[in-house]
């Protein structure tokens, strides 16, 4: 039986598919409680983002926004790659447009051009 996934992990582990796009995974040499404290400050920015946005306080959005992107960095889904190999990023691209295209295109699931 072939496993699927809604959000198929590239077969390195360094990104995952959202409708054809690429995004980069976690750094999974980060601490398991690091990881967790990272998250939770991740999750706790994107509630004051909206929060933010409700109020239309512009001033606390961009604060909020900063927030995300300190704990995404911090998590290795931004900024510096976690890997140490030379490999390019290909976060946020379109995967047909990457050399992980003809990997996606042979998934049981993935959706055809």
């Amino acid at each position: 039986m072939v496993e699927t996934h809604k959000y198929p992990p590239t077969p390195d582990g360094r990104y995952f598919v959202v409708d054809g796009r690429l995004w980069r995974t976690s750094n999974p040499a980060l601490a398991p409680a690091r990881r967790q404290e990272l998250v939770q400050q991740l999750m706790d920015a994107r509630r004051q983002v909206g929060r933010a946005k409700r109020a239309g306080d512009a001033t606390a959005e961009r604060d909020a926004r900063a927030a995300v992107d300190a704990a995404k960095q911090a998590l290795g889904e931004r900024g510096p790659m976690w890997w140490t190999d030379g490999a390019p990023d290909y976060n946020r691209r379109m995967v047909k447009n990457t050399p992980y295209a003809a990997w996606y295109a042979a998934l049981p699931d993935s959706p055809r051009p």
